[in-house]
């Protein structure tokens, strides 16, 4: 798809944490659909270089605020500068499962807090249209695989699984308020991979938390070997079994979302649910294998104890998406190791790459 370019009539999206990995992808999204992004980050989990490879992808460069959305009063100056945002997505949490283990203050501060302070921002400002970024982690340990939005809310398994909860209830509460909202909360299971321009991709700082980005650091030898976190679940091979979802397809949904928020009529308050996943589990050692497949590198590992916050497997059933949304994943697993790969190989070129 061609670049396009910034019309006035083209409709404001506010995207908190804009330059993070899922919400640098949307923002790409958002573009090529026509919509013109407004970022706010405070970079403080995301690098600068990001709005570069989004200009090279989308051919412009994107209006871009560098501060912290639980800052209403800077929230106000966006307001006063571009009164014509239709609609909210809502990213900007910490979201690393393990880290949320050992640091719960950081974790509900950052992501309550921000969840406030942006639905202010919207109260005030006349945004109905809000897309929340919630996350699988909000079903806890399922009774039934695969998982539906139907399923009940069991306890999470941690720390970050549990703010996501509470922001569904706090946007729940919202509603029964009848404060003029119209939420999409999309429950994301495991995004990777990469833009395929691999101009953007995903950026950890220090040392990778998510599987994906610490396979490919260790396929570029800049790790020793691959830690697996227990190999004696109740699932095929023993480790844990997730849905991995393409980011590019993630970001889509996002885009599925945004229309039928701003498509509807109604001024009734409202929200709904919606898992965005492939519908398919994979083990980490079939991620594993899959990962030498298409980089035809050999990935060194060691089994190691489990890690607090897993569950033992998860996939979703993302048919109400289809139905709803008309929202489906495109890309297969290899397509997105090895999109995850090309960008690994780019940041050495780029400068970019942190490790820790």
């Amino acid at each position: 798809m061609e670049p396009l370019k910034v019309h006035k009539q083209k409709l404001k999206i506010l995207v908190t944490g804009g330059a993070g990995y899922i919400g640098s992808h949307t923002v790409v999204e958002l573009a090529k659909a026509g919509f013109e992004p407004v970022i706010v980050d405070d970079f403080s989990n995301s690098h600068p270089y990001v709005l570069q490879g989004i200009e090279k992808i989308i051919g412009y460069e994107p209006i871009t605020y560098h501060m912290n959305c639980r800052n209403l009063d800077d929230l106000d100056q966006i307001a006063k500068e571009h009164d014509d945002i239709k609609g909210l997505v809502h990213f900007a949490a910490y979201k690393l499962v393990g880290e949320s283990v050992k640091e719960p203050i950081k974790y509900y501060e950052n992501n309550l807090d921000s969840n406030i302070s942006v639905t202010k921002f919207c109260l005030k400002n006349g945004i109905r249209s809000v897309v929340f970024s919630s996350s699988c982690t909000v079903y806890g340990l399922p009774d039934k695989l695969p998982v539906s939005e139907a399923a009940p809310l069991k306890e999470a398994e941690s720390p970050y699984g549990r703010t996501k909860q509470i922001g569904e209830y706090f946007f729940e509460d919202c509603i029964k308020a009848l404060h003029p909202l119209n939420v999409i909360s999309l429950r994301y299971f495991n995004p990777i991979g990469a833009d395929p321009s691999s101009e953007i991709g995903e950026l950890p700082i220090g040392i990778p938390n998510n599987l994906v980005p610490y396979i490919t650091q260790t396929g570029a030898g800049l790790r020793e070997l691959l830690t697996v976190f227990g190999d004696d679940y109740s699932t095929p091979d023993g480790t844990c079994v997730r849905d991995y979802i393409h980011v590019s397809d993630l970001a889509q949904a996002h885009i599925a979302a945004l229309s039928k928020l701003l498509s509807d009529q109604s001024t009734e308050p409202k929200i709904e649910y919606f898992n965005i996943g492939t519908g398919r589990g994979y083990s980490v050692l079939e991620i594993i294998r899959a990962f030498e497949k298409v980089s035809g590198k050999s990935l060194p590992h060691v089994i190691g104890p489990r890690r607090k916050g897993d569950v033992p497997m998860i996939y979703a059933d993302p048919s109400k998406a289809l139905k709803d949304l008309g929202w489906r994943a495109e890309y297969n697993i290899e397509e997105a190791l090895s999109h995850a790969w090309k960008w690994e190989q780019r940041l050495p070129e780029l400068n970019l790459k942190q490790t820790g």
